[in-house]
């Protein structure tokens, strides 16, 4: 069977928390124009993920991030769009620096959101990684364990 010319992109993302809120930025760009979403992007030829995030996360914000821990991965399929994402997004609970927008053609803002608070709308992605967040601090507030 030869190679395919269509195979799946790598984005990464990272879900940064500070006194309970979580970072989003406005898209201006396709997919998902206009929708809120984790700051993050493209994952480079040979770049470890965990160094991708942390480079988009500079560039867009002008923030230093250490990514703490894998939170979950997003499987993005577009069929209509003809787009496959996968989509590692890192929990980050630590940074140095106060954000601002430093790509304002790809981010036309940013805020930081009580999870129950969320604006819309949202990301495919960031969607899915707050359900993540909600499951993962619910369990850990409630003190259960496996």
């Amino acid at each position: 069977m030869g190679d395919s010319v269509f195979s799946p992109r790598v984005g990464c993302g990272a879900a940064v928390l500070h006194e309970g809120k979580l970072l989003l930025v406005k898209r201006c760009r396709p997919p998902e124009a206009g929708h809120w979403g984790l700051p993050g992007g493209k994952v480079d030829w040979l770049e470890p993920v965990s160094a991708a995030v942390a480079r988009e996360i500079s560039e867009e914000l002008g923030i230093v991030i250490r990514p703490q821990q894998l939170l979950c991965i997003v499987d993005q399929i577009d069929i209509h769009g003809n787009e496959h994402w996968v989509a590692p997004v890192y929990l980050v609970e630590d940074f140095i620096g106060e954000p601002e927008l430093r790509e304002p053609k790809a981010l036309s803002e940013f805020g930081w959101f009580h999870l129950d608070q969320m604006p819309a709308p949202l990301t495919r992605a960031t969607e899915v990684t707050i359900a993540v967040l909600k499951e993962s601090r619910t369990e850990l507030y409630s003190g259960c364990s496996s």
